[in-house]
């Protein structure tokens, strides 16, 4: 009898303990979250340099970016303006107005029109020398851009093939190859090299999305310097 209540009993504790484990399930812990920024910390010291180069390629994109912008925003009926000036001999105000628009494109136009009365060949030489050289003013730094796009990958890459040479160094002290240190070292070593490409493909999109704003620059005033010779060549002027 009094083992046949002992066993009832073990039954009810089995079936309370497996009630209670059925309403409330062991919570399996969950994987550390994966998070950005702790990624970059564990890049190690070539995170910085990294940094760096973004930081600069951000700086110098803005600043040309605002000033190709304004370079570009010239006046629609400026050349029409100058021509209907020449036409009626008022040249000091073709080049006050040059002088007024402050622009890549009215400064080339404002040395030529100083020049009006000297051979064409002068004239010309004047524009195009004053043209290149507002050129270079607005690609200053540009080249920057370009040489990042090329220098940050392989800052990555080293940065990951020092992570490597550590990993590998470390194992031969030890004696044995574990596949957790292994593992566990080289992905956050290869944050490195993901993080080169990234800001090197940014930095070449970049810089040539400056070259082309700065193209179109160049090829409207390749445009309205050939009109404006053309317009000094017309018979009677």
């Amino acid at each position: 009898m009094m083992i046949a209540l002992i066993q009832s009993a073990a039954d009810t504790i089995t079936q309370l303990t497996d009630t209670a484990n059925a309403l409330n399930p062991a919570i399996t812990p969950a994987p550390p979250e994966l998070h950005f920024i702790d990624l970059l910390f564990k890049g190690g010291w070539v995170m910085l340099p990294l940094a760096f180069l973004a930081f600069l390629g951000l700086v110098i994109f803005v600043e040309r970016y605002l000033t190709i912008r304004k370079a570009s925003k010239t006046e629609s009926n400026l050349m029409l303006q100058i021509k209907q000036y020449i036409h009626e001999g008022r040249l000091e105000n073709a080049i006050a107005l040059c002088r007024n628009n402050n622009s890549p494109l009215a400064r080339m136009l404002e040395k030529g029109l100083k020049r009006i009365g000297r051979p064409i060949k002068d004239i010309e030489a004047a524009i195009e020398n004053n043209g290149k050289l507002e050129v270079s003013k607005l690609e200053k730094n540009i080249g920057i851009l370009g040489i990042i796009a090329g220098i940050a990958p392989m800052l990555g890459f080293v940065g990951t093939i020092i992570g490597v040479i550590t990993i590998f160094h470390d194992v031969s002290i030890k004696g044995a190859i574990e596949i957790g240190t292994i593992s566990g070292g080289l992905y956050t070593k290869m944050i490195t090299s993901a993080t080169g490409l990234i800001i090197g493909i940014i930095a070449y999109v970049l810089y040539h999305i400056l070259n082309m704003m700065v193209e179109r620059i160049i090829l409207r005033m390749e445009t309205d310097a050939i009109e404006f010779i053309d317009l000094l060549e017309e018979p009677g002027k």
